[in-house]
């Protein structure tokens, strides 16, 4: 692939438009499936060691940075914010930029996917896909099994329940959930003397 025509891949991808796995092949290198593997294994005792891979693997991370057994797309294109808390089996699917901000909390087997295909079989020839990124904003707190498709923004202090699909931009300071996800209420003063998101 020449360089003019990797740039008009990458022009598409931008526009949230279809491309192809061989048309994405030229990115490739910024995959880092090797690295994740490697910090995957890492026993806990090597902090420093830890610590090191994932300023490796990740587009950026903050600091106080917990991120436990995970997966990732590429990890290149996830940024993390300080005081991120990520548990067991999250999964990246970061075509595109997948960003969190500050004092993120994520439950375990949560997917935020940049990237989908096209609903018509002949559409989806050699796994062709569109991505669209995906922005988490700071105090945002996700549940178990939540999905977050492409192009989605979560706004500020949310509260996402276990199982969610979230498949529409999410407000600030409001507790969402269900499938599709959808705001059932507003985070208030209230909830400063409350333990549940229900209640």
């Amino acid at each position: 692939m020449t360089p003019a025509q990797e740039d008009e891949v990458l022009a598409r991808i931008a526009e949230g438009l279809v491309y192809t796995e061989s048309e994405a092949a030229s990115q490739n290198s910024e995959r880092r499936t090797e690295q994740i593997f490697d910090y995957d294994h890492a026993p806990p005792r090597e902090e420093g060691r830890r610590r090191s891979l994932l300023v490796d693997i990740l587009g950026s991370v903050g600091e106080r940075t917990v991120l436990l057994p995970f997966h990732a797309a590429f990890g290149s294109n996830v940024h993390i914010g300080d005081d991120f808390f990520g548990n067991v089996n999250l999964t990246f699917v970061d075509d595109v930029d997948i960003r969190m901000g500050h004092g993120v909390m994520i439950a375990p087997s949560v997917t935020p996917t940049t990237t989908g295909h096209p609903v018509h079989p002949a559409r989806r020839v050699d796994f062709a896909r569109y991505s669209g990124p995906i922005v988490i904003e700071d105090k945002v707190w996700i549940g178990s099994n939540v999905v977050v498709l492409p192009g989605v923004r979560i706004g500020y202090g949310s509260v996402i329940g276990a199982g969610s699909v979230v498949s529409r931009d999410i407000p600030s300071m409001t507790v969402a959930l269900g499938t599709p996800c959808r705001v059932v209420r507003e985070i208030t003063d209230e909830d400063l003397t409350t333990r549940l998101a229900g209640r």
